[in-house]
């Protein structure tokens, strides 16, 4: 098995569990350059998005691919979904290791308001 079959194994396993706790969702992908979050609700219908190709997100840092990046993206999502009256989601990570950017954008959602 190599890398991307690994982790698509292990988003499967995670969005199965997430579809049996009927909750919306915060799914979060990332690449080598980006980051993105978004708010998916119980049937499976996009609310929001934010990332940082967002024209907020690239005014405020320098680079976009770095922690600080994914805290801005957690930050503004979680701003986001507080206006639309969402508070409380399950956090899809997509199959990625809960580490560097993806832990980052999660914390800072969290400090944002959101309870997961």
């Amino acid at each position: 098995m190599n890398k991307k079959v690994s982790r698509i194994r292990r988003a499967k396993r995670t969005r199965c569990k997430i579809k049996e706790l009927c909750v919306d969702k915060l799914s979060v992908h990332r690449t080598s350059r980006h980051i993105y979050a978004t708010l998916v609700d119980k049937e499976n219908r996009v609310i929001t998005t934010v990332s940082t190709l967002s024209a907020e997100i690239k005014e405020a840092v320098k680079s976009s691919s770095n922690c600080e990046a994914a805290a801005a993206v957690g930050k503004l999502f979680s701003q986001k979904a507080k206006e639309l009256g969402i508070s409380k989601v399950a956090f899809d990570r997509s199959g990625f290791k809960y580490h560097g950017r993806i832990m980052a954008l999660a914390n800072a959602a969290r400090e944002g308001g959101l309870e997961f």
